[in-house]
């Protein structure tokens, strides 16, 4: 990371470089720019100056100024400072917590996140620190601020090497071909294996990035589409170094991304960008902030889940997690619901609670009556997932395959149910099977996991079986590796 940083900053080496990393204010986003800016701020990782800018909204959540259930938004210039790296927000049009709906919301959004990254910049400046890098964590805004300024730009790619490269070819010259296959593929052909791309191996339709196969014509993903196009377009013409948050032994077909480098194009593994298990220990004994993680959800109790976790054995508990994003109907509440109890073991089930219309908290309050106040299972509106998951209860971990939650399963060596549903999730669950540290399970028609489907690969992972002591034994080797 050394040498990156000094390449970065391209004026000089010296301990004056000022790196702003900038970010989505999104749950997945932020750690893993949390973990990359304070590498940069350590004295071996050249000791840089670093700022993290993140949305106005989720600013104020991690650094509450006013009681719960209210949101306060710091003005523009606030900047706070934990005595290694300063937190300054920018405002993206949306500092209350909305989201952008249409067309429009989403270019006042990136017009809005660029006069105030600008804005930051130039106040910067004038305070005596200039900005030597701008690192844009897959924030489009931060890359045209970047250009713009003629500050040197890094791009931060949060996702895996081969989301990157699918991404990358996909609008450099092979559109057409990854079209034809989805086409193929809706019209009710088989799924082939063989999308190739450069650098990759070749890939089922199931296992490409979700808005690069998109049948639905949903507006989603032609925003996310049209995002990912526009910052590749900077890549391709600006040539930033970028850094992926992988290793080179994890993706060895992806990461020598030796069709992007022939591109004269400069792509370099930095991961994996979360604090392993030591760094948690020292946080908790010693008031160490290297392993600080940011959690825009308020947890439920703690002490509840830990000493739920301490009264099972070891390996017997299903962690089921779908991140903070995605939401559950009724129907499929039910079914999760019937799969754990079919499987027999207890679980702890992460539902946000902006996952949870009213159908849906129904449903889980009639299931809390029905397990007998979580001595068979427990629902929680969020957690410390790497807690959980270090925990030596944890036996499986049911998991949306977010490329953060897979990382985190890898490094505590938790194996794997992967339920992929949009974005890179598809590659990150093909990756999964290829390692051979979980199984992948499948939706039926509706796009609804049945129950019986999601107990019978629990059962896979988790039993006595030669394939289930394989997967363990992978899922451990990672823990020794990572």
């Amino acid at each position: 990371m050394a040498d990156h940083a000094g390449h970065c900053s391209s004026s000089s080496q010296d301990r004056r470089s000022h790196f702003l990393v900038a970010a989505y204010g999104y749950q997945g986003h932020l750690n893993p720019a949390l973990a990359l800016a304070r590498r940069l701020a350590r004295p071996h990782g050249g000791g840089a100056r670093v700022t993290l800018s993140v949305a106005a909204s989720a600013h104020a959540r991690m650094f509450p100024s006013s009681p719960p259930g209210q949101l306060v938004v710091a003005p523009p210039d606030a900047e706070v400072s934990d005595g290694i790296i300063s937190y300054v927000p920018y405002s993206d049009g949306f500092d209350f917590g909305a989201r952008p709906r249409t067309a429009a919301d989403r270019a006042r959004r990136r017009r809005v996140s660029a006069a105030s990254l600008s804005a930051i910049v130039r106040r910067l400046a004038a305070a005596g620190r200039p900005v030597t890098c701008v690192v844009s964590a897959l924030l489009l805004p931060a890359a045209d601020v970047a250009v713009e300024h003629g500050i040197p730009l890094a791009v931060f790619w949060n996702q895996s090497a081969a989301t990157l490269a699918a991404y990358y070819h996909y609008f450099h010259g092979h559109e057409h071909l990854v079209a034809a296959a989805a086409a193929a593929y809706v019209g009710g052909a088989d799924d082939p294996a063989s999308v190739t791309l450069p650098g990759l191996p070749p890939l089922r339709v199931r296992d490409l990035p979700s808005f690069l196969v998109d049948a639905t014509g949903g507006e989603h993903a032609r925003a996310s589409i049209d995002s990912m196009r526009a910052l590749l377009e900077i890549v391709g013409r600006e040539k930033p170094m970028v850094l992926v948050n992988t290793i080179d032994m994890l993706e060895p077909e992806a990461v020598a991304l030796r069709a992007m480098r022939q591109q004269h194009l400069e792509v370099f593994a930095v991961g994996p960008m979360l604090p392993r298990l030591q760094l948690l220990q020292q946080t908790d004994a010693a008031g160490d902030d290297e392993g600080r993680r940011i959690d825009l959800y308020e947890q439920d109790d703690e002490k509840g889940y830990t000493e739920w976790l301490d009264a099972r054995p070891r390996r017997s508990v299903v962690y089921v997690s779908y991140g903070s994003m995605l939401g559950y109907s009724r129907q499929q509440v039910q079914e999760m619901l019937r799969g754990l109890r079919e499987c027999r073991r207890p679980y702890l089930w992460v539902v946000p609670r902006d996952g949870r219309d009213g159908d849906v908290e129904r449903c889980l309050m009639e299931m809390d009556d029905d397990d007998g106040d979580g001595e068979r299972g427990m629902v929680m509106e969020w957690c410390d997932q790497l807690k959980v998951l270090a925990h030596p209860s944890t036996g499986c971990f049911v998991t949306h395959c977010g490329w953060n939650s897979m990382l985190e399963a890898l490094v505590f060596g938790v194996p794997m149910v992967a339920v992929p549903n949009w974005s890179d999730q598809p590659v990150n669950a093909h990756l999964v099977e290829e390692l051979g540290v979980g199984v992948r399970a499948e939706r039926d028609a509706a796009g609804l996991l049945v129950g019986t489907e999601l107990a019978k690969f629990i059962a896979v992972v988790t039993g006595d079986g030669d394939e289930g002591m394989n997967i363990r034994n992978r899922a451990s080797f990672w823990n020794q590796i990572l």
